[in-house]
């Protein structure tokens, strides 16, 4: 029984982690998500710009003069990599999902045969009596 209750914990131990790296996954997301629409906000407003108007980029307390085709491809380059962040940890999630169900599973069928050894216990000292 005490080895049951070791594989169990174990088990829950694992299935902690996975929790939690989910949580870490997801809120990285959600950070590159955010991110992404800081960037497409800065793209539309590109979008409104005359020719000729002036972009400026805060670099620490400064405001420096940009080229409007660098800022404008610098914000694309940074969509881009978001874009495939977001994609790369879609993926992790969906793999940790799947984890954290198989070590569900497992959770559940080691249960299931710990209950079942108790329960066939006392049914076994009735039959020798």
């Amino acid at each position: 029984m005490a080895d049951i209750q070791r594989r169990l914990q174990a088990l829950s131990e694992d299935y902690a982690k996975l929790q939690k790296d989910l949580q870490d996954t997801v809120t990285s997301r959600q950070k590159l998500e955010a991110q992404m629409q800081e960037n497409l906000g800065v793209q539309q407003e590109f979008e409104k710009l005359k020719d000729g108007e002036t972009i400026y980029k805060l670099i620490g307390p400064v405001l420096l003069k940009q080229d409007r085709t660098d800022a404008e491809s610098t914000v694309k380059g940074r969509l881009e990599f978001i874009e495939k962040e977001i994609t790369r940890l879609e993926g992790h999630i969906k793999e940790t999902q799947a984890k954290m169900e198989k070590k569900k599973t497992e959770i559940i069928q080691v249960q299931t045969s710990a209950q079942a050894a108790v329960g066939a216990g006392p049914q076994a000292v009735k039959g020798r009596a």
